[in-house]
């Protein structure tokens, strides 16, 4: 696999290692065959896959955390 400067991969048979590997700041990718990502903390049992995965989770890895991203102001209201 590629390795791109997170987590190394790990087989999803070993989910169960992910409360080994967390920590706060880390939060785990979980992938499919097709690379399908989705994100998650340490959860027993696996998360539910989403409704549009055409296969189930294959493997994980613990990754950073990203940054909350803000909104921009709310529009002020339209006088009519």
């Amino acid at each position: 696999m590629k390795d791109d400067g997170m987590g190394e991969w790990i087989s999803i048979a070993q989910w169960e290692r992910c409360r080994e590997l967390a920590r706060p700041g880390i939060i785990f990718e979980i992938s499919n065959a097709e690379g399908q990502s989705l994100f998650t903390q340490c959860v027993e049992p696996l998360p539910a896959v989403p409704f549009d995965w055409k296969s189930q989770p294959v493997r994980f890895r613990a990754i950073p955390e990203p940054a909350p991203q803000r909104s921009g102001p709310m529009p002020k209201p339209r006088k009519d």
